[in-house]
């Protein structure tokens, strides 16, 4: 199993949105960087662990915990004129974007981006290193088990 830390603004879709879609499952889409979408294509694993963090918000964090619930598969946005995540050269016979679908697990308390930079514990933390700006990082063992346990206390 690995562990993710996957990114949204939480005024398009929060924890909270996750927690009350149907299933308790959404599909992961819009992603439009090719490392990020790597990450979906080629590493993630149905039953990985995900970090739902709200970002670009007044107070950014970890809000929540989802698991990885799908594989990778094309994500329709790309093929839709109407949506902003539109790609004019993603063809259906050889798409561009992919998604994988994520599932709720459990909200916790708000760990937020100054608490998570205040640990050094997580000082290699992909997601808080200089000028990150991937809307999903790898997160290691340690990392997970240092944020679940001591700073979530689950």
């Amino acid at each position: 199993m690995a562990f993710w830390l996957m990114k949204s603004e939480p005024d398009e879709f929060s924890i909270d949105d996750l927690a009350a879609a149907p299933g308790k499952t959404t599909a992961w889409f819009g992603v439009r960087n090719y490392q990020a979408r790597n990450f979906m294509l080629k590493e993630m694993q149905i039953g990985d662990k995900v970090f739902f963090y709200h970002s670009s918000c007044p107070e950014p964090g970890i809000a929540g915990i989802a698991q990885v619930s799908s594989a990778a598969y094309p994500d329709a946005s790309q093929f839709d004129r109407k949506s902003p995540y539109f790609d004019i050269e993603a063809k259906r016979e050889s798409p561009r974007w992919f998604n994988v679908d994520v599932q709720f697990v459990k909200k916790t308390r708000l760990v937020g981006l100054a608490e998570l930079r205040g640990r050094r514990e997580l000082s290699k933390m992909r997601t808080l290193a200089r000028g990150n700006r991937l809307s999903i990082t790898p997160v290691s063992a340690d990392e997970w088990e240092f944020i679940t346990r001591r700073l979530m206390k689950l």
